[in-house]
């Protein structure tokens, strides 16, 4: 491994450094789409029970075509070093962050939908330099950020087939360049499922696999409601509460995704739609979106989709998972969870455990489905605390 702690010996497995870049013109075209857009009518009661409200999104799309300023977070992104290279046909995206601590364990990171490695921003100085963030420096991590393929400037064009069995050997082949033979994998949304593929892919590879978000079922056991506690049943209900009134992406994107497309493709306000209802109504509130994340970063994540013209690209995911499934069987991997209360469906242990390796499981009292944005020490402290044991 070189001092930029890059490789890429193989034919065909170049390693380029990367900095977003995006023509001033695609950001005025951008303004000029928001302020033409054609707004439908209120739905009845103008509040979030039928979708996003049109005086709610009226403001916030004002606000991105006034007011926020992509430069600086392009600025703050590039300031982290960024690569691409080819692994199977696709072009991956992907943040490379060394510690300065030399014994720093690496850890891949992987994010899901509707996010992007902007979610990870504000965790990258804690986890690769914990000693100038108050921790212990023998918790530091090297960190690879990648993004999942179809997905912001890793697509689109990267083709179908991408379902996470698929990204859990990419990530394999992608930490084999970069150097690494022995490393940890942390993942939330489909990086969670992404993660868990990759403990089976590389199994003498991956000391270990932590997630923050992990749905799970009785495995086609009964379900017996008196043998649960109540706030098992409590995650139960959501569950069931998910399935009939939050799941209606899910269904569209798993069957339809090119029809979908099409809408996001050509409206900003459609995607900027589509996407703040998840921070809505996944996060850790009662209020608005923004209330449980930062405005500017739901923005900029919206324009990872927005830019790269990827929402139909990154929603194949949907349809290639419905399609072709998750490797089965149990997972051997050392498993840490972190169970956030207002996750779209936290966790039953009992059932978790039927099909993963748990050796460490933590509750915690207040966050949501996107765990580094919303508490970013807590997911911290828990990376670091189920690591701890599984460096040496």
């Amino acid at each position: 491994m070189g001092d930029d702690g890059v490789t890429g010996t193989d034919e065909g497995a170049a390693i380029r450094p990367f900095r977003i870049e995006i023509p001033q013109g695609e950001l005025d075209e951008l303004r000029e789409r928001l302020a033409r857009t054609r707004w439908p009518a209120e739905a009845p009661g103008d509040d979030w029970a039928y979708g996003v409200p049109v005086s709610y999104l009226r403001e916030l799309a004002e606000y991105w075509r006034t007011r926020y300023d992509w430069r600086a977070h392009e600025a703050r992104i590039n300031a982290f070093p960024q690569y691409l290279t080819e692994i199977d046909g696709a072009d991956v995206h992907f943040l490379h962050v060394r510690s300065p601590e030399p014994d720093a364990l690496p850890l891949i990171v992987t994010h899901g939908w509707p996010g992007s490695v902007v979610e990870f921003l504000d965790i990258v100085g804690p986890l690769t330099d914990p000693a100038a963030h108050g921790g212990d420096p023998a918790d530091a991590f090297h960190l690879v950020l990648p993004s999942i393929p179809g997905f912001g400037f890793s697509g689109p064009g990267q083709g179908a087939g991408w379902e996470p069995p698929r990204v859990g050997r990419a990530w394999a082949e992608l930490m084999r360049r970069l150097g690494y033979h022995r490393y940890g994998a942390q993942g939330g949304d489909w990086g969670a499922f992404i993660s868990r593929e990759l403990g089976l892919a590389a199994p003498g590879n991956v000391v270990g696999v932590h997630l923050n978000f992990l749905p799970t079922s009785p495995g086609g056991g009964p379900v017996e409601p008196d043998a649960l506690t109540d706030e098992e049943r409590r995650r139960l209900n959501l569950r069931v509460h998910y399935d009939r009134e939050l799941s209606g992406y899910n269904r569209i994107q798993s069957t339809r995704p090119q029809t979908l497309a099409y809408g996001l493709a050509d409206s900003p306000v459609g995607q900027l739609a589509w996407v703040v209802e998840k921070f809505k109504e996944w996060t850790d509130g009662d209020g608005l979106p923004e209330d449980a994340v930062d405005r500017d970063a739901i923005l900029t994540n919206v324009m990872f989709y927005w830019l790269t013209n990827t929402a139909g690209s990154s929603a194949l995911i949907y349809h290639d998972a419905a399609h072709h499934g998750i490797t089965p069987g149990r997972s051997p991997a050392p498993t840490g969870v972190a169970v956030f209360p207002a996750d779209i469906t936290p966790p039953i242990r009992s059932w978790a455990e039927r099909t993963n390796t748990i050796t460490h499981w933590t509750e915690f009292d207040r966050g949501g489905h996107f765990a580094a944005l919303e508490e970013p020490e807590l997911l911290v402290s828990d990376v670091r605390a189920f690591f701890r044991g599984l460096r040496t």
